[in-house]
């Protein structure tokens, strides 16, 4: 319906003046936000506009956290956006929360991760599971500039969260954890992570647990910077992602978060919102790529002729439209109506979206598309990263189909 608006609105216009619909984000589908959700989308896309878009470049060359820009978006309240007010944070919801993350990433796709990651599964998962005093310890400094972290992947256990090996044994008050957690993006930067630890590896899924473990506990151990591709597993050129290994670790049994064997739940849970914000992160980067698209195509000249008046170029950037609103639909439903279902779906479609968009923006420049001068090869590999970080695209297709044929089967 909201795409159809936007058809609708720009059906008697021209080209040119599509080009200025496009570029200004199509706007017409913001009727569907409330007041809330327009200021926080204002307040993020502002932010973005102003200072993270002629930094994102900067950034990304020089593999520099962004600190200072982290610093900025705590000081406007989304580094808490939904948490709850007396822990400092915003009280919104997750659509809210979705909006900024896409705002931001349209800016920088490295600052708009950190934001993702350190909102959607740290931050949400202490509000809403967490004991006054684990709010206390854990969430009040963490709206106010310390960043948080999620431990669930290791070296033999992506994907397969119940194949996990690091040990939780308890001793008395304390909780003793041995083994090694990979690809924690922030870990380097980060003050505490959510780490699951297996209490008894026969139970498999069941013996799972959440711990709140501070970074600088004795016996933690951060590991180097991995050096990839861009965003790809949890690590664009600007942020940091790397291994902790945890070696006679002895947290407080207060930290465990929720009752022994609830970790399962709890990760798939927080997974769950965690692909939320993936996909918002990918609406994100393939509306910068568009946008790039746009600009370029609307300045270029060829066989004397502006990109724009090719035929060959208007199919790509309609094409490159359709794509960025699909993906926006699925991710903002996913973020009103949370559900395995959904948010699979927004990651698996946002994903592959951002890549094809940033694929023909690359391909609208051509030779520049390829050059570190221009943004368009800087989309492509943030957008590439999002197919695999949070469950790589074949785990989303998986669980999509076997939540449909569920809903089915209690018909």
């Amino acid at each position: 319906m909201i795409a159809g608006i936007f058809f609708k609105s720009t059906k008697s216009l021209n080209l040119s003046q599509c080009m200025k619909v496009l570029v200004s984000q199509n706007r017409s589908y913001t009727n569907k936000l409330n007041e809330q959700q327009l200021a926080i989308q204002e307040l993020a896309r502002d932010y973005a506009n102003t200072y993270l878009k002629p930094r994102a470049s900067k950034l990304d060359l020089e593999g520099r956290f962004p600190f200072d820009e982290i610093k900025h978006i705590t000081n406007l309240g989304l580094m808490g956006a939904c948490v709850d007010e007396e822990y400092g944070g915003l009280g919104r919801d997750y659509l809210s929360l979705a909006v900024a993350v896409e705002e931001l990433s349209r800016g920088c796709a490295s600052t708009g991760m950190v934001v993702s990651i350190h909102n959607f599964l740290y931050a949400n998962l202490v509000n809403e599971k967490g004991t006054p005093e684990q709010k206390e310890r854990f969430l009040g400094d963490y709206t106010k500039g310390a960043i948080g972290c999620f431990a669930l992947s290791e070296p033999d256990a992506g994907s397969d969260v119940a194949n996990i090996k690091t040990t939780a044994r308890r001793d008395g008050d304390y909780w003793i954890l041995n083994g090694k957690k990979s690809w924690v993006s922030s870990a380097i930067e980060g003050s505490a992570a959510a780490v699951f630890a297996t209490f008894d590896p026969e139970l498999k899924h069941k013996g799972l647990a959440c711990f709140l473990v501070p970074l600088d506990a004795e016996g933690v151990f951060r590991g180097k910077k991995e050096h990839l591709m861009a965003v790809a597993v949890v690590c664009a050129r600007a942020v940091t992602a790397c291994d902790l290994q945890l070696d006679d670790v002895r947290v407080p049994a207060a930290c465990a978060l929720g009752p022994a064997g609830a970790g399962f739940r709890l990760a798939m849970e927080q997974l769950d919102q965690g692909r939320i914000g993936i996909a918002a992160h990918a609406v994100g980067i393939a509306q910068a790529a568009l946008d790039t698209a746009i600009n370029y195509a609307k300045e270029r000249v060829a066989f004397n002729k502006n990109l724009t008046r090719l035929p060959s170029v208007k199919d790509r950037l309609t094409d490159m439209c359709i794509l960025v609103e699909t993906a926006r639909l699925l991710t903002y439903r996913a973020a009103t109506d949370v559900s395995t279902k959904n948010s699979s779906m927004a990651k698996y479609v946002a994903g592959r979206n951002a890549t094809a968009v940033a694929d023909h923006c690359v391909q609208i420049l051509g030779g520049r598309g390829l050059s570190v001068k221009y943004d368009a090869e800087r989309h492509y590999r943030d957008a590439r990263g999002t197919q695999i970080y949070g469950g790589v695209t074949d785990i989303q297709k998986r669980l999509v189909g076997h939540y449909l044929l569920k809903e089915y089967d209690a018909l």
